[in-house]
């Protein structure tokens, strides 16, 4: 009986050194939420099922062709339950509410960041061809880094363009991390131009 007291009383220490050293983690309360409008209900459903109202906001002001690839990739490489029959709904929410084409009202600082090049929609329409959205995001890290922190980068290297270009056109890994990046040869200099000088005037 001893010895069975002995374990018994073993395993209630090293329980409770387990409760003790449990983690409580609060997480901050949301303070942004969606604009009221025709959809915020499925954008509240299905959104804020992985991410909060934040990753939206700091978007850039894009067209619509950038949120329907966001929300695909979601869907498609992050395994997001939204149903197919939704997919449109949530869309048209987030390009009329997040969109460029209804925040002309937003301070100027704001719509430099998404319109600061003279080919804003080529260049939005050449990720969307490319899929570059699948590892890049304007604002945010995914796969590969953010375009916002590849303009930082290259700000002031007079050979940025050209740095850019190779990337594309030639892929590789070490600049970023040790992911590699597949080459895109089938990108004409045109597209390269244009979508070099949209990331590069991000901001």
């Amino acid at each position: 009986m001893g010895y069975i007291s002995y374990i018994v009383s073993c395993g209630i220490v090293f329980a409770g050194l387990i409760r003790a050293d449990a983690l409580d983690i609060q997480l901050p309360p949301e303070t942004v939420a969606f604009k009221q409008d025709i959809g915020a209900e499925i954008a509240n459903g299905q959104c804020l099922t992985c991410h909060s109202v934040e990753y939206v906001v700091i978007q850039p002001l894009m067209q619509r062709a950038f949120w329907k690839a966001e929300v695909q990739k979601m869907q498609q490489k992050y395994g997001a339950p939204i149903p197919q029959e939704q997919v449109e709904a949530v869309v048209d929410y987030l390009t009329k509410n997040y969109g460029v084409s209804t925040n002309a009202t937003l301070t100027a600082s704001v719509q430099a960041s998404a319109t600061a090049q003279t080919h804003p929609v080529d260049a939005q329409q050449i990720v969307t061809n490319y899929g570059c959205l699948g590892c890049h995001n304007p604002a945010m890290k995914l796969v590969g880094p953010a375009y916002r922190d590849i303009a930082a980068k290259y700000k002031t290297d007079p050979a940025a363009l050209a740095k850019i270009d190779e990337q594309i056109h030639k892929g590789g890994s070490g600049k970023w991390g040790p992911i590699i990046m597949p080459p895109f040869p089938q990108v004409t200099a045109g597209e390269t131009k244009i979508l070099a000088d949209w990331i590069l005037g991000l901001k």
